[in-house]
C-alpha cells in the first residue's frame, strides 16, 4: 500500500499494473485478480472495493511479455507502477519465464513508470539479495515482509534515493505506521540477517530443496500420479498436472481436489504443508535431512493411497 502510494506520488499517475494470481496484501487497489487466500476461496475480488478504485488497476497474465508490451505502448504515460512477485508464490510456485523480468524493467524505464518487486516471499528465501540479485534485475522499489523480522510482524520497503526522497517529511507523500520501528521486531530482524550471513546457509537450503523436490517427484512417480514439483531457492511448489505451469490460468487447471486430499493425508501423518495449491512451501534452516526423509516417506504413502 505504501509503496503504491509512493509510486503514484512520485509519478503523478494513477494506474497500477499487477499480474493475475499475484498477491500483494489486501489493500483495495491490489485485490483485483489476486492470489493467495483470494484464489483459494475462489473470490474474484472483494465486496467493499469501489469500482472507482478497481478501475485504476490493470491485471495482466504473469509471464506474458506481449501483454505488458501492448498495455505499456497504449497507456505507458498513465502507468504509475508495475508491481510483481519476481517469483510468484501466491498461485503456487511459478518462476519467471526467460526475459519476463527483463521486459518489465525495460518497459517501465522507457515509460517512466516505477517497477516494484514484491519480495515479501522471495526476500532472503531465494538468496540473501532476494530474487533481484538472483536474476540480476534492479527494481525501483522493493517490498519485504515478516522474514526480515524473524517472523515477527514487520514490513519494509525501500528503493532509489530520488523516489524515497518523496516521503514526508523530506517530501510530501505521507507515511505512517503504529508499529514502525518497533524495537523488538527490529532486534529480531537484525539477528535473523546476521544468521543468514553465515557461511553455507544458502548452500544448505539449496541442497535440501533439491533433495525434497527430488523426493516428492519420486513419490508421485511411484504412485503413478502426474505432478510437477519445482523450487527456486528454499521456495517450493507442487502442482498435480502434466503441463508446465507458467501463469494463474495454468494453475487453475491443475487437480485442486487431489491437492486438497494430499494435504489432508499429509496432515494426518503429522506433516503440515500449505493447505492450498495456491500457496508456496518454504524450507528453513531448521529443517534437517531427517525432516526431509520423513516428509518424502509420508508423501509416498499418501499418494499411493490416493492413487488406488
Amino acid at each position: 500500500m505504501s509503496a503504491i502510494r509512493l509510486a503514484r506520488g512520485a509519478t503523478g499517475r494513477d494506474i497500477v499494473i499487477k499480474f493475475d494470481g499475484c498477491y500483494h496484501g489486501h489493500a483495495d487497489t491490489l485485490l483485483v485478480a489476486a492470489g493467495s487466500g483470494v484464489a483459494t476461496l475462489g473470490i474474484p475480488g472483494s465486496p467493499g472495493v469501489p469500482a472507482a478504485v478497481a478501475r485504476h488497476t490493470l491485471s495482466l497474465p504473469f509471464n506474458d511479455k506481449d501483454a505488458i508490451h501492448k498495455v505499456m505502448d497504449e497507456k505507458g504515460d498513465k502507468i504509475a507502477c508495475v508491481i510483481v512477485e519476481p517469483v510468484a508464490g501466491n498461485m503456487g510456485l511459478v518462476p519467471p519465464a526467460d526475459g519476463f523480468l527483463e521486459t518489465l524493467r525495460e518497459v517501465t524505464a522507457k515509460h517512466g513508470a516505477v517497477l516494484i518487486f514484491d519480495e515479501v516471499m522471495t526476500g532472503f528465501r531465494v538468496a540473501y539479495g532476494g530474487a533481484q540479485s538472483l536474476y540480476g534485475i534492479v527494481p525501483d522499489l522493493t517490498c519485504f515482509g515478516k522474514v526480515i523480522g524473524g517472523g515477527l510482524p514487520v514490513g519494509a520497503y525501500g528503493g532509489k534515493k530520488d523516489i524515497m526522497a518523496q516521503i514526508a517529511p523530506q517530501g510530501n507523500v505521507y507515511q505512517a505506521g503504529t508499529l514502525s520501528g518497533n524495537p523488538i521486531a527490529m532486534t529480531a530482524g537484525i539477528a535473523t540477517l546476521e544468521q543468514l550471513k553465515k557461511d553455507g546457509v544458502y548452500e544448505s537450503l539449496q541442497e535440501n530443496s533439491v533433495r525434497l523436490v527430488a523426493g516428492l517427484t519420486r513419490a508421485a512417480q511411484k504412485a503413478g500420479v502426474v505432478a510437477k514439483v519445482g523450487h527456486v531457492g528454499s521456495m517450493l511448489g507442487m502442482f498435480f498436472t502434466d503441463q508446465d505451469v507458467a501463469c494463474f490460468d495454468d494453475a487453475k487447471t491443475c487437480d485442486l481436489e487431489l491437492f486438497s486430499n494430499f494435504y489432508q493425508g499429509m496432515r494426518q501423518k503429522g506433516i503440515y504443508i500449505a493447505p492450498s495449491q495456491f500457496e508456496a512451501l518454504f524450507l528453513s534452516t531448521a529443517h534437517t535431512d531427517e525432516h526431509i526423509d520423513v516428509t518424502v516417506n509420508a508423501a509416498e504413502q499418501v499418494l499411493q493411497n490416493l492413487a488406488k
